[in-house]
Parts: C-alpha cells; structure tokens; sequence
C-alpha cells in the first residue's frame, strides 16, 4: 500500500522481505505472530518527533524503513547528533527496560514507518520470548560499543577536519554505495545537524567541506555526496 510519502506499507511482519537481515525482526514464527497482535503501525513524514528526552516512556519504536537521527539537548539549548538510526533498530528499549524517561530524542529525517509497541506489552513480549531477549540484548551491546568508539573518535581527534574525514568513512562503511569513481552517500542532514554530530560549528562544517571538495577528496551534487579518494581522507585519521 503506497502513503503520500511514497513508502511501500508493510502491515504484516511475516510478509517482510527484510527481516532475514534484522537480528530483532528475524524470529520465528510464533514470536513473529505475537509481535504483530500487540504492535500498531504508523508512518511519519520527515521531522517527526517519535518521542523526546525526558518523557516517560509508554512505547517501543521498530524502525521499518526510513531513518531518525537521535539527540540530546542541554539546558541552555545546544544540541548534539548522538547517532542516526537505521531501518531494522529498536527506538527507546533501554529507557522501557529500566523503567526511566527517555535519555534521548527520535526524529525522522525522512519519511518512516515504525511499528509502535507499548512499554507493558514489550516487556511483557520479552519474558514471554526469551530468543527476542538476547536478540533485543544483541542490539543494545552493539549500539554501546557503538558509542564507545565515538567517544574515542570526538575525545581523541584534534581538528574538525579530522573529525569530519572519520564521519564520512564511517559512512563509507555503513550505507555508503561503491561506484566506479568512489563511495557515493546520500547524505540527509544539514551542515548545522552535521556540525551536532562531530562537535563543531555549521561555519566549521562549510569550511572543511569546501576544503575537501578544494582538494578532490570528495564531489558534492545536492544531498549525494561522492567520496572519490577515500584513501586520502583515510590519512586525516589519526586515532
């Protein structure tokens, strides 16, 4: 079924042609079935808040399709990119497991479709399953070493220009296409929403992308960006 986002609707985990490639999803059938009588599905348009940091937390996300960027804010406004989610992930288990407000917010950076479980149901689910536990487990490991090597990447780089090679690799490797003149990305985000993720300013993040594109380490058309040396960025990457 179409949407006017143009997202082809699926309402029946069972019928997913992607679920072999999502350890979450790619249960069998009887944790599959369950899943699908307590989840409801919604789709979203880009810059929808799914939840915000601090609320309590009443649901669970699965990311169907489509991507949400994850931040944190502080007090005096200042905003920082924790990560972006990918099709496949689960939005919000650790705040519905420990029983404590969401330590981050949810926001699409492109039209979505998420199944929507609410907090008792999944926790109820989780019991109930535990293969769907060790699945959800798996998940949670991965997105803390995840942010251990961020950590490492934002505490040890010394320039921004460092800091922006080594995003754009890490792109590279997760959702970056091979062509035959580099690694092409389609990039969603904004140079302000680029500048949260590494640390810097927008006028920061403008400055070293010209430079790149200044020394054909990258070509930019829109929001398709062409890393066509990417061993060159490679030697900005001290750490």
């Amino acid at each position: 079924m179409a949407t006017p986002y143009n997202l082809a609707v699926n309402h029946d985990c069972n019928k997913c042609t992607n679920r072999a490639a999502r350890p979450f999803c790619n249960l069998e059938a009887k944790p599959v079935a369950a899943l699908d009588a307590m989840k409801f599905t919604s789709i979203h348009a880009k810059g929808a808040l799914l939840f915000v940091e601090g609320e309590e937390p009443r649901s669970v996300y699965v990311l169907c399709s489509g991507r949400a960027k994850l931040t944190m804010s502080s007090s005096d406004g200042r905003t920082l990119i924790i990560r972006i989610a990918e099709p496949g992930e689960i939005l919000g288990a650790t705040a519905a497991v420990i029983g404590q407000p969401y330590e981050m917010s949810a926001e699409t950076i492109e039209p979505c479709q998420v199944n929507v479980i609410k907090r008792e149901h999944f926790l109820e689910f989780l019991r109930q399953f535990p293969e769907a536990s060790m699945r959800l487990a798996h998940q949670l490991s991965e997105n803390c070493a995840a942010a251990h090597r961020d950590i490492r990447a934002l505490g040890l780089s010394q320039t921004a220009t460092e800091k922006m090679a080594r995003l754009l690799l890490d792109w590279c490797d997760n959702g970056g296409v091979q062509v035959q003149n580099g690694v092409r990305l389609k990039v969603l985000l904004t140079h302000e929403e680029i500048a949260q993720m590494i640390g810097a300013t927008r006028e920061t993040v403008t400055r070293v992308f010209s430079e790149f594109k200044s020394r054909k380490l990258i070509e930019v058309k829109g929001s398709t960006v062409l890393i066509s040396n990417p061993p060159g960025l490679q030697q900005m990457v001290t750490v």
